[in-house]
């Protein structure tokens, strides 16, 4: 009788316990959302003719100095959307000063770059083409002028934009890869288990995941994109060793967000090292050990930083692979310019 009454004790007070791992888990799932199917944009309807178009430019190199830089060497649409380099080199082999954060996912970010400079990805696209050291073109017009020439693009960017008198701008050139690149999504079985779907990960990822809760990382990073949701300071709780670049400061000028950054996705953070802005930081389980010491104030055991790269692994999305198929590219007209 005693060994029965034990042994119903002892059966209670582990089903207690799992309801409440599972009570704590469940609160914080709140946090987080399911990817859409697709970004969306009041200012930036998506058709299929500004998609179709916003693909081609994405992949065209001519609008580079030299024509041989598109936005796909930097944000290779088949690598997860980055080139897995510290830093990425322009068209004359510089090397920029952050590394290419990845474009998947990215319109669903609180803004783009780094330091959050361009408020949505109509306007990301517009900057590295001007970018002496990236795509090195001169000016807008000249762009522009680049596109004209090219009479498959002429007709693209009619189709994309009906009724303007004079389609070929840069603000459209900037709208059509931003309506591409608000179907850059990637659904992970992370968005099955949010879902409803409690299969979709493994019980070492689900206990990865209550790591991942309970240690804070869902602070910075939640929501649908599981982070780019806010900006937060490197260094946090204890200072960032040997940091030099100031970050949102840069661009805003305020002494409040010097060596603020974008906290960024974790959406494949798996596929997408090295990490940081600089790229100084080549693992993953250094970089969650790092950023649990400098921006929580905790020292993680091996064991706590393995269960959340685990977790992290169910991140890991599915690239849509006939939507980023590289299309066939208009040929270059007579008098198309070179910079």
């Amino acid at each position: 009788m005693k060994k029965t009454t034990l042994h119903s004790l002892m059966l209670a007070a582990f089903s207690a316990a799992t309801v409440h791992a599972d009570a704590f888990s469940d609160s914080y799932l709140a946090m987080f959302r399911p990817l859409p199917a697709e970004a969306p944009s009041p200012q930036n309807e998506l058709t299929e003719a500004k998609i179709n178009l916003g693909r081609m430019l994405y992949y065209e190199d001519r609008i580079s100095k030299g024509g041989k830089i598109s936005c796909n060497s930097c944000h290779q649409l088949d690598k997860y959307g980055q080139d897995n380099l510290p830093f990425s080199p322009g068209h004359d082999g510089s090397l920029g000063g952050r590394s290419s954060p990845p474009t998947y996912n990215a319109a669903l970010h609180i803004a783009q770059f780094w330091d959050g400079r361009a408020p949505t990805v109509e306007e990301q696209a517009k900057g590295p083409v001007l970018n002496p050291i990236e795509m090195g073109m001169p000016d807008a017009d000249f762009v522009v002028k680049v596109l004209k020439s090219i009479p498959g693009y002429v007709e693209a960017f009619k189709a994309a934009f009906p009724g303007e008198a004079d389609p070929v701008t840069y603000d459209n050139f900037g709208k059509a890869i931003g309506a591409f690149e608000r179907k850059l999504l990637t659904p992970a079985p992370w968005d099955d288990y949010l879902k409803g779907r409690k299969d979709a990960l493994t019980a070492e990822q689900v206990k990865g995941y209550e790591t991942f809760a309970k240690s804070g990382c869902v602070t910075c990073h939640n929501g649908p994109a599981v982070g780019g949701s806010m900006y937060q300071k490197l260094g946090l709780v204890k200072p960032w060793p040997e940091l030099k670049d100031l970050g949102r400061f840069e661009a805003t000028k305020q002494e409040s967000d010097k060596h603020f950054f974008k906290a960024p996705s974790l959406r494949n953070i798996t596929e997408t090292g090295p990490y940081l802005h600089d790229g100084s930081v080549k693992s993953l389980e250094e970089m969650v050990k790092k950023m649990a010491s400098h921006q929580l104030g905790k020292e993680l055991t091996d064991e706590e930083v393995s269960s959340i790269v685990t977790f992290l692994g169910a991140l890991k999305g599915r690239i849509p692979a006939d939507y980023i198929a590289k299309p066939a590219l208009p040929p270059s007209g007579p008098d198309t310019p070179k910079a």
